[in-house]
């Protein structure tokens, strides 16, 4: 079991590291990454232009129960604008968006990159 849960730690890092290389070759600039509160975790807290992007990213393997875009629910949008509330608390106010970042295989060819995912 605990090589198993390794493995799948291991493969998230690679779809976040991915995911970040493709976000920073297209302008974004890194944040924060693993922004982790009481509400949940944020994957990637990015600047693009005046906006601060909140990213999710999902790697999904063949065989998978539910594709990338399917396992991001309703529950977990409001964990993500949860978190994202908390990172703002304190700051100076900036628009904002959330983006998901979506892989279904461990690769840089297989990433699509939806903006403005879905709304708080």
């Amino acid at each position: 079991m605990k090589q198993r849960q390794a493995s799948r730690q291991a493969a998230g890092q690679l779809g976040e590291d991915l995911a970040l290389a493709y976000l920073k070759a297209r302008g974004l600039t890194l944040l924060e990454r693993n922004f982790r509160c009481r509400m949940g975790e944020i994957d990637l807290v990015m600047r693009d232009g005046a906006s601060i992007v909140f990213v999710e990213v999902r790697l999904r393997t063949p065989g998978a129960y539910a594709s990338a875009a399917e396992s991001i629910d309703a529950h977990k949008q409001k964990r993500i604008v949860a978190a994202a509330g908390l990172y703002l608390a304190g700051r100076a106010e900036a628009p904002c968006r959330f983006d998901c970042v979506l892989l279904e295989h461990a690769r840089s060819d297989s990433i699509r990159w939806i903006k403005g995912a879905f709304d708080a």
